[in-house]
């Protein structure tokens, strides 16, 4: 600190030191103007001279110390040039010299904003009381208010040489007012607070911070600019911002915005700083970390805006239009709009998702020698899990720390980083089956081994062979048809098994919505959530959803074609499996079995695939030693679904009342011949098919006796 300042400090508090020059000239100001005005007010109000230990005067008549102003206005300039403490301080004041131009925020923000010198010195009374506690007593002393500790406009008029020039200084449209540099209530009074954010006056006293740039955290080929972004970012570095700009980050769900903003300016000498959530949930702490930014030439990242953070956003943006200053947005789940936010200069930017190749370079050069050993799990993962980096990071961070790595882990951590499962309209199934449980002809069998072989050599198919670019990467779409009861839910059970996918059953209910458009919504929404997580996709009743299209009779007819057509289009990009059962396959719209890529019929079981249906279905703790699986299979034509409520009412009957004999090791109940016919009975009569003696044979009186 020079000479001068030395002589006058620019706080009250002792070791508060001010490093910019020019802030300590203005913060100097304040304080003698303030200890000079406490001399004064110990003569006026006291009626002596100030007593040097420290005491503060008393407050008066609020009305007759405004009133004395004008009264006492010549003896209060005699007093400064002729009492011994407030003619030191006056000379003390003459004596501040303006510190030489230097790179200091005070001087960048007063140049920019062309601030006179009762515009500095009514920022420096606002920065004064944020920096210096001490101050507090002396601003309610000067306010004449003991409930009063704040800087005031009033007060500044009082205290500067030129009141006029701090009067012109409070119209809304000044540039301490309208950059938010200072606030203020909504409604002006000279009495109220002047406040400036805290963050603001501490940057304003201290040295300038240019901050170095610091590159993306990328591995290398993640950030390749496509044309479109390669422009954009010669348009950003070729001139600065002139006023608030938006970058509108336009990508997938979960996309590495703080990289991409980073690449967008590499071009440019800004470095880029990023508002936290936290802060993002207040317009008054965005608007304060633009300030900063401006301050230091830096550009801002916010976070993803809210419905609920919408509003707060658009304040900030209110305050910040004059600031040449850029803001990255992510692209929320509305429109970013508002009265504000549209009067600033937009900028979109279309991030590509990241690609597979990425995604696979990522996960094995983050792992190291781990990766390059589960190298083809590790692409898998990049095929089924379309993470973009940050969820790679976190997954890569999580799994460095675990010792003899195996794939299974990888596949878990990837699908725990791939977000929210389906929601609402979409239920959980825990698989039960496997494909050694199926029981189909050998055609159909066959079919079912080929796609589930080709889900497991999708990757190689489309990232080897190079089928990806013509199909869009998608994955497959297939129909499980046939009569009730005939394995279809089964099937899908025993694929998401074997293939180790999760599996979610579509409920309709959930999905179909009579209001125009909202079925199409709900089913983007179980798309993507699918797709993200590489879930199987299960459409029971498809029927009803993907139903033949209609003749266009009025407007709801127009629209569910629409979304049929949506359906169709979704269905084919698809990039995971997606499984559809219908009971009536005829009622399905014939373009839409077009695009699928198989159709597994489900016929009713002959004789022998009903015995092996029968026997596979008795659990492993009941004795059916007596039970005649050849009887049962010829005698009724059931699938398999039906074979399976029999034999459960079976057991729950044969629980109830038990025999007396002893069983086998190992069991816990037995199934008897009659017992189970019985439930059979029960099953055709519930179906309405006609069920004579003549097909239960010798066991036909001991029904009839049971059924009564």
């Amino acid at each position: 600190m020079n000479a001068a300042l030395s002589r006058a400090p620019a706080a009250i508090t002792p070791g508060l030191d001010v490093p910019d020059a020019l802030a300590a000239h203005w913060l100097a100001q304040v304080n003698i103007r303030l200890r000079r005005e406490i001399a004064w007010f110990w003569h006026q109000r006291g009626g002596r001279a100030d007593p040097g230990d420290g005491s503060l005067p008393g407050p008066v008549d609020a009305c007759l110390d405004v009133l004395d102003l004008v009264r006492f206005e010549e003896r209060k300039r005699q007093f400064f040039r002729h009492d011994r403490t407030a003619a030191w301080l006056s000379q003390s004041l003459s004596r501040l010299d303006r510190p030489k131009p230097s790179g200091g925020n005070w001087r960048f923000v007063a140049d920019a904003l062309g601030l006179d010198d009762a515009a500095c010195f009514l920022l420096a009374l606002a920065v004064a009381h944020r920096v210096d506690a001490g101050l507090g007593p002396v601003l309610a002393t000067c306010a004449n208010d003991l409930n009063r500790p704040w800087p005031t406009a009033a007060l500044a008029q009082r205290l500067w040489d030129d009141p006029a020039a701090v009067g012109a200084c409070l119209d809304g449209d000044h540039p301490l007012f309208r950059t938010g540099l200072l606030r203020r209530g909504e409604r002006f009074g000279w009495q109220e607070p002047l406040e400036v954010p805290g963050a603001v006056a501490m940057a304003l006293c201290g040295p300038a911070r240019r901050e170095p740039r610091q590159p993306p955290q990328a591995y290398p080929g993640s950030y390749a600019l496509e044309d479109s972004l390669l422009a954009l970012s010669e348009r950003l570095a070729a001139s600065a911002p002139g006023g608030l700009e938006l970058v509108v980050l336009q990508g997938p769900p979960g996309a590495d915005h703080a990289g991409w903003a980073a690449v967008l300016t590499a071009l440019s000498a800004r470095p880029l700083r990023t508002v936290s959530l936290q802060q993002a949930a207040y317009g008054e702490a965005v608007a304060t970390q633009s300030l900063l930014a401006w301050m230091d030439g830096a550009d801002l990242l916010l976070p993803a805006p809210s419905d609920e953070r919408l509003p707060e956003l658009d304040r900030a943006a209110l305050r910040c239009l004059d600031l040449p200053l850029r803001w990255f947005v992510p692209a929320g789940d509305g429109p970013l709009a508002g009265s504000a936010l549209g009067a600033a200069r937009r900028f979109d930017a279309l991030l590509p998702p990241l690609g597979f190749a990425q995604r696979q370079e990522m996960l094995v050069a983050g792992l190291g020698r781990a990766g390059e050993r589960l190298r083809p799990e590790l692409a898998e993962c990049a095929r089924r899990f379309r993470l973009e980096a940050p969820a790679v990071r976190r997954v890569v961070a999580e799994l460095r720390a675990v010792p003899k790595l195996q794939g299974k882990a990888v596949v878990a951590a990837c699908r725990d980083a791939s977000g929210p499962r389906p929601g609402n309209a979409t239920q959980r199934v825990t698989p039960r089956f496997t494909g050694d449980d199926l029981v189909l002809p050998e055609k159909q069998m066959r079919l079912f081994r080929e796609i589930r072989q080709a889900m497991r050599t999708l990757t190689e198919v489309h990232y080897r062979w190079g089928t990806a670019k013509a199909w869009n990467e998608s994955g497959l779409a297939v129909l499980f048809c046939g009569p009730p009861g005939t394995g279809k839910t089964m099937a899908a059970e025993a694929l998401a098994n074997d293939l180790d996918l999760e599996l979610y059953r579509t409920d309709l209910s959930q999905v179909v919505n009579k209001y125009i458009g909202e079925t199409e919504k709900n089913l983007r929404r179980v798309f993507d959530a699918a797709e993200a997580s590489d879930s199987i996709l299960f459409f029971d009743e498809a029927d009803a959803l993907f139903g033949k299209r209609t003749e266009v009779k009025d407007a709801h007819d127009r629209f569910a074609n629409i979304e049929i057509s949506y359906l169709l289009e979704r269905m084919e990009r698809f990039k995971g499996l997606a499984i559809l059962a219908t009971n009536r396959r005829k009622d399905l719209d014939e373009a839409f079995l077009r695009r699928l890529r198989h159709v597994l019929e489900f016929p009713m079981p002959s004789a022998d695939e009903r015995e092996r249906i029968w026997r596979a279905s008795i659990p492993a703790h009941v004795d059916a030693g007596e039970l005649d699986f050849r009887f049962l299979a010829r005698q009724f034509a059931f699938a398999g679904g039906h074979i399976r409520s029999v034999l459960f009412n079976a057991c729950l009957q044969a629980a109830a009342n038990p025999d007396d004999r002893p069983l086998p090791d190992g069991k816990a109940g037995r199934l008897t011949m009659p017992g189970v016919l019985v439930q059979v009975r029960r099953e055709l009569d519930k179906l309405q098919r006609s069920a004579g003696d003549e097909l239960f044979g010798s066991h036909a009186r001991a029904v009839a006796e049971a059924i009564g």
